[in-house]
């Protein structure tokens, strides 16, 4: 019974939709802001190499991808890639979390916007949730990966046996 419902394609429409708003609603919180709280965000992670030019540059391409992104899964194209780009996206994010906490930094992951240093009260929970949630989000990423066929997909209407609907009590795997 959970494995049915684990690859249900109402499991995947969960998975890509809900996907779609996380990546979505990241981005344009990131897009939205000024281009100085998107490269303290980034330098906010001290990674060696990155300079303020780069900062300004991955501040501007990260949100643009994450909202790209968010489209595709949203109307259903290219989803089995995107899921893949999902999830590696998210272990990313996760490294980079553990990396700064690892370090003894404390800062706002500037996931769904702001970022950058902040005081160390709660720095062990806060980092703790943050890895879970993209760990949650990963997992959304893979489910997808492994079996793309949703209901309400772009890529459901074409003659592709990887995307296409096939009834309710067909198997996923």
């Amino acid at each position: 019974m959970l494995r049915r419902l684990l690859w249900s394609h109402w499991t995947a429409t969960f998975a890509r939709v809900g996907l779609a708003g996380v990546l979505g609603w990241a981005g344009m919180a990131k897009l939205l802001e000024d281009q100085g709280t998107r490269r303290r965000a980034i330098l906010a992670y001290r990674v060696p190499g990155i300079s303020v030019d780069l900062a300004d540059i991955l501040g501007l391409l990260l949100p643009t991808v994450e909202v790209l992104m968010a489209v595709a899964l949203l109307v259903g194209i290219s989803v089995r890639v995107t899921a893949v780009a999902t999830a590696a996206l998210m272990g990313v994010f996760i490294i980079g979390i553990i990396s700064v906490w690892v370090r003894g930094y404390s800062i706002d992951c500037g996931c769904f916007g702001g970022g950058g240093d902040v005081s160390a009260a709660g720095r062990n929970s806060r980092y703790t949730q943050e890895i879970l949630r993209d760990l949650l989000f990963m997992a959304a990423g893979v489910r997808l990966w492994l079996s793309p066929r949703s209901r309400w997909a772009a890529q459901a209407l074409t003659s592709s046996p990887d995307y296409s609907y096939r009834g309710r009590h067909h198997s996923a795997v």
